[in-house]
């Protein structure tokens, strides 16, 4: 009897790990050679880095829209593949702290974030906080004031990270926030010019800044502005600012007098997210999503030499993969083996610049979100990142066990199946301080209480830069990741039951 047992369960774990020859079919769809020609095109210098609302976010929303028309998919929004995204443009002009007789400029001295206007010069008296921390403004007095929060050395990882530290801190009462990032002056230049380059063009946002909340943007101060305001050097504040150094001594630091404007300039900007539907079969009503951006970061103006950021890997790679992953079910539908739920392949617009095409669809879903079972969200998958190099092949896998224990075994158990590649969790600690899990458009999915998975492949040294090129990307890896994340999308599909979401 115990021999039998044994043998049932053997079979049972061969079977359960077989590879099913139909869908390996399908996954044998998602090739090099096509990855890398719509590669090819949307990363392209004609294209000028995809930028949303310019000209070059237009011609690959047509790129990608006719790619969908020829798989025959349908277009969802009032039988267009166009959903229509309205955004605000607000341009930074004369911004700057004045501290007695110096006047520190933005992006040398000081970087402004933030979008609304102040409305003329503001005096303001400025509070140092030290971390920041609820402790540190228990016993601070900050209503109608300004704060100084020291902060970990400026970097464009570090700026979402703050977002609680500032809203904290006008929670108990403060005008505005000034950040004071560790590190030289020097070091400051880096991230600033970056943000110059960003913002200079246009920051967007989904609604249009409000004049009657003037102050919901953060200053950061590099050392010598901050030394100047508060007289006193770095190295004193951040010694006061320790956590084991009793909080009576950040009262030490006198609060200090400066004034600051902000002037900005708004235009409506025009943007689309791109979407093609595939109806199921037995399971229509219910909705499984697979998400890219197809945006990105556009030109650098002004600079010397090449201006274009191509964006292949950002996020290029993750858009072939959605075309080739819907290329794959259509094959599948075309042949008899139509998902059983519907499918909607989705790039959407705005990540770069705050997940907006994403955030607007789930504030305007074509499908009720009550009927979507997943969001399955790729978003550079063609590189390796230097913790990786000369290892096997890998992903990131991040999300997948936050909302649905069942989604994160199926992407396992396929992975083990089919591609096999080490799948890395370094990212999917929410206490991460890159913070990845709400960093791209699976997170507007995901609080809504829907289901996720993000495959990703890091960080290289080629992100947001000129050399985010095609001839950069490892088509062989990106083929892999993009059949992963199909086998996963294909049970998904095509299961018994729905995903359960067992967790919050």
């Amino acid at each position: 009897m115990r021999k039998f047992y044994t043998f049932v369960v053997l079979c049972i774990s061969i079977f359960s790990n077989a590879q099913d020859a139909t869908v390996s079919k399908y996954a044998g769809i998602i090739t090099e050679p096509e990855l890398k020609d719509n590669l090819s095109i949307l990363a392209s210098d004609a294209l000028e880095g995809r930028k949303t609302g310019t000209r070059g976010q237009k011609m690959a929303a047509a790129f990608i829209s006719n790619y969908f028309s020829e798989l025959g998919l349908a277009g969802p929004v009032n039988g267009s593949h166009y959903m229509p995204v309205d955004l605000y443009s607000v341009k930074p002009g004369d911004i700057y702290v004045k501290a007695g007789a110096t006047r520190f400029s933005n992006f040398s001295e000081i970087v402004y974030l933030g979008s609304a206007d102040s409305g003329g010069e503001v005096a303001t008296e400025v509070v140092f906080a030290g971390n920041g921390t609820e402790a540190d403004l228990a016993y601070l007095e900050v209503k109608d004031k300004s704060v100084a929060i020291i902060t970990e050395p400026f970097s464009l990882g570090l700026l979402s990270g703050l977002r609680k530290l500032a809203a904290a801190a006008r929670d108990k009462g403060a005008k505005m926030v000034f950040f004071i990032p560790k590190g030289t002056a020097e070091e400051f230049k880096v991230p600033a010019s970056q943000l110059q380059g960003y913002l200079s063009g246009g920051n967007l946002t989904l609604e249009k800044p409000n004049p009657d909340n003037p102050n919901k943007g953060v200053f950061f101060l590099n050392p010598l502005a901050a030394e100047k305001i508060f007289a006193t050097n770095l190295a004193k504040l951040e010694e006061l600012a320790k956590e084991d150094v009793a909080k009576k001594k950040l009262k030490k630091v006198k609060a200090a007098k400066l004034s600051y404007q902000v002037n900005m300039s708004v235009a409506n900007v025009k943007s689309e997210n791109i979407l093609g539907f595939m109806e199921g079969t037995d399971k229509k009503d219910e909705v499984v999503v697979i998400t890219s951006h197809y945006d990105h970061i556009g030109k650098n103006d002004g600079t010397t030499g090449d201006q274009i950021n191509n964006g292949a890997d950002d996020d290029g790679s993750g858009t072939v993969s959605v075309l080739q992953i819907a290329k794959a079910f259509a094959q599948a539908k075309k042949d008899g083996k139509g998902p059983r739920r519907s499918i909607l392949f989705m790039t959407v617009t705005g990540e770069e610049q705050g997940l907006f095409g994403s955030e607007y669809y789930s504030e305007h879903p074509v499908f009720p979100l009550d009927k979507t079972v997943v969001d399955i969200n790729i978003d550079m998958i063609g590189r390796r990142d230097p913790e990786h190099k000369g290892k096997p092949d890998y992903v990131y896998v991040i999300g997948s066990d936050k909302l649905s224990s069942e989604l994160h075994e199926i992407n396992e158990r396929n992975n083990k199946t089919y591609e096999k590649l080490d799948f890395d969790y370094l990212y999917n600690d929410e206490k991460h301080p890159t913070n990845l899990y709400k960093r791209s458009d699976h997170w507007n999915f995901a609080k809504k209480g829907i289901p996720i998975v993000f495959f990703f492949d890091g960080i290289h040294e080629d992100y947001h830069q000129v050399t985010d090129e095609v001839s950069k990307i490892e088509f062989d890896l990106l083929a892999k990741r993009a059949r992963t994340a199909f086998y996963t999308a294909w049970e998904v599909a095509n299961r018994d039951s729905r995903l359960v979401v067992d967790k919050k």
